[in-house]
């Protein structure tokens, strides 16, 4: 199966630079994965959409503001520096090292020095060269503030490459889902910005049932696919958490015969890693997954999937076209672009059920 097989054309005038002007306010394509039908709704129309009893899956991960603007120090050259995972717990000093993407990589070399000037000043020091142009750094905050402090303090969201503008202060609220609950993330579960508290409010009186886990995305969700081949690729190691009740609300719904629906391509890797590990259950407990989704998975919990659109030849797109089928997905996607539907973080959304 080649990377190829999933490329699409798009207008760059349909890749959202902001998001709909009101939350929940998005369109919604919903495609019949029996039928291949397509129709056009609005996100308002998704308990409608779904039946009492089905449970809804979202990820409550919180996005911080990773992306952090600097200079070198002494010299005073712009620097760049996006947070990817911290890599050890602060120090008896409370500095901190981070795998982090720093630009211009090819003059911060190991033992350059770094600030961040804010409200609460960060500095930092590359520490060693890594790959795919990534470094380890040290990081401390004036004062001996602790860092996710001084991080929230001075940092700016982390909006993906494809938002060709700088960061707001509005994209604080808007680049984080309504229940967001668990810091961690470098990128927005997205599927999940559509929802507000009057949309679950209206799901709760449908009798649709939710449950939320927990997976940190990282940069891996924006790294293209370097390979021809699709079996070749794989995937970063991202962090999961599944609670005691969320298993039990799924073997539950699964021993019932009840449809499960998960908001977003993270909580289907959560939940279909989870499956392969268990013998088609959920237990409860941390993890890490590396599972790579394709067409001809076979999928052990979803019977539903909403998410946005996806960029071409992307591994996202992979996972929608594998549980809705890679021609019925494109099909769709051509659709949406005839529509004028918005793409990616800030656009539209689409339902495979």
């Amino acid at each position: 199966m080649q990377v190829s097989d999933f490329d699409f054309d798009l207008p760059a005038e349909l890749i959202a630079q902001e998001p709909a002007r009101e939350r929940g306010t998005s369109r919604l394509l919903r495609l019949d994965r029996s039928s291949g039908v397509l129709a056009h709704h609005v996100v308002t129309d998704l308990p409608a959409l779904l039946r009492p009893g089905d449970l809804v899956v979202v990820n409550n991960t919180r996005v911080f503001p990773a992306r952090l603007l600097g200079h070198r120090d002494p010299s005073g050259g712009a620097v760049e520096c996006l947070l990817v995972s911290r890599l050890e717990p602060p120090d008896a000093t409370g500095a901190e090292l981070w795998e982090a993407l720093v630009h211009p990589g090819q003059k911060l070399k190991p033992g350059a020095r770094v600030i961040f000037p804010g409200a609460i000043t960060i500095h930092g020091e590359i520490l060693e060269r890594r790959f795919f142009g990534r470094r380890t750094v040290k990081l401390w905050a004036e004062g001996g503030v602790p860092m996710d402090l001084a991080v929230d303090a001075i940092g700016h969201m982390p909006l993906p490459p494809y938002i060709k503008r700088p960061d707001s202060a509005g994209d604080r609220d808007r680049y984080q889902t309504v229940f967001a609950q668990t810091r961690g993330s470098i990128a927005a579960p997205t599927a999940g910005l559509h929802f507000t508290p009057e949309l679950l409010a209206a799901l709760d009186a449908r009798g649709v049932e939710r449950a939320e886990v927990t997976l940190h995305v990282g940069y891996g969700t924006f790294q293209p696919i370097r390979v021809e081949s699709v079996e070749a690729h794989t995937m970063e190691s991202e962090p999961f958490e599944i609670s005691e009740h969320t298993a039990l609300s799924i073997n539950r719904a699964l021993d019932d015969g009840r449809r499960v629906i998960a908001v977003g391509t993270t909580t289907t890797r959560t939940l279909e890693h989870a499956a392969r590990i268990n013998g088609g259950r959920i237990a409860p407990g941390r993890g890490r997954t590396e599972l790579f989704i394709y067409p001809e998975f076979e999928f052990r919990v979803l019977s539903g999937l909403l998410t946005n659109f996806h960029l071409p030849q992307s591994s996202l797109l992979m996972l929608v076209s594998a549980f809705g089928g890679r021609e019925p997905v494109l099909h769709a996607y051509q659709e949406a672009v005839a529509k004028r539907y918005r793409f990616y973080s800030y656009g539209d959304a689409m339902l495979v059920i």
